[in-house]
């Protein structure tokens, strides 16, 4: 698999993510935010690890096979939902971070833009200035997914964002929250946008696939700033799938279990789009 692209995209957002279309009526936007291990080669010249450290650490970081999930159930449910699929590795820039001083990952160097590895390892030079990943990849892509949500409530008068994430087995050691309970599925969730009823149908259609969890090891939900606690028809969950449920760790292929996790994926889609 080639993991760098020879040349970065244009205006450094329209290639950097992908909005499928789904279904008119349909108020479920299924994000995946970290399921690509593409780096194009102007970002990868900032990067310090050699290739064979790199493709380690994509292994470890990427939400492996996530994209291919979001796929099968669009395909699948009864009222395709809307995908926002993120096509650049978070090591470019990760879209579900702060970009300033209230991202608690920065005491981790996990910011919006990474300078430490999943390893605590140095991934970029410490003094590295994020503003320019900031303004060419995490901005627009904050904009495009503003606007999808936006559009969302203007056709359906709501919009429900399913964050799509998977999660390792074994504690990472750049976690700040690891060492709570790690079921097969974990539910992050929102004070404000993650109304109980949303967790009930979430539980109910992974109940099949073991235990569920709540807000461990991973908590909360994504949701647009402009909408971030003022806009109560903004649902959102996110869901993190431990990965030997469906893949080979760190970064082998999917099991059976990806079926099993279709189905349920697909169950709670279905449930919300009506």
């Amino acid at each position: 698999m080639n993991d760098i692209l020879d040349s970065p995209d244009a205006a450094g957002a329209p290639d950097s993510f992908a909005i499928l279309p789904g279904a008119v009526h349909s108020p479920v936007l299924l994000h995946v935010p970290h399921s690509s291990r593409q780096v194009p080669a102007p970002v990868r010249e900032g990067i310090l690890l050699g290739d064979a450290a790199l493709a380690s650490e994509l292994d470890h970081i990427t939400d492996a096979h996530t994209a291919e999930l979001a796929a099968a159930v669009a395909e699948a449910a009864g009222l395709t939902p809307w995908r926002f699929v993120n096509r650049l590795s978070r090591l470019v820039v990760d879209p579900e971070r702060f970009p300033d001083e209230r991202e608690e990952m920065l005491a981790v160097g996990m910011g919006a833009v990474y300078t430490r590895t999943t390893h605590r390892a140095p991934l970029r030079p410490a003094d590295t200035d994020p503003r320019p990943l900031v303004d060419r990849y995490f901005h627009p892509y904050a904009r495009a997914m503003t606007a999808a949500v936006a559009d969302r409530l203007a056709v359906t008068g709501r919009a429900v964002i399913i964050d799509v994430h998977s999660y390792p087995t074994a504690r990472l050691p750049y976690e700040l929250h690891g060492d709570g309970p790690r079921p097969p599925i974990c539910l992050g969730t929102d004070s404000f946008h993650t109304p109980p009823e949303l967790v009930a149908l979430a539980e109910k259609a992974f109940a099949g696939l073991g235990e569920v969890g709540i807000d461990s090891p991973f908590a909360g939900a994504y949701v647009p700033l402009r909408y971030y606690e003022r806009e109560p028809q903004v649902g959102a969950l996110m869901v993190e799938i431990r990965r030997d449920t469906y893949m080979t760790e760190p970064g082998g292929p999917v099991g059976p279990g990806f079926a099993r996790l279709v189905t349920a994926l697909t169950t709670l889609v279905d449930a919300l789009g009506g």
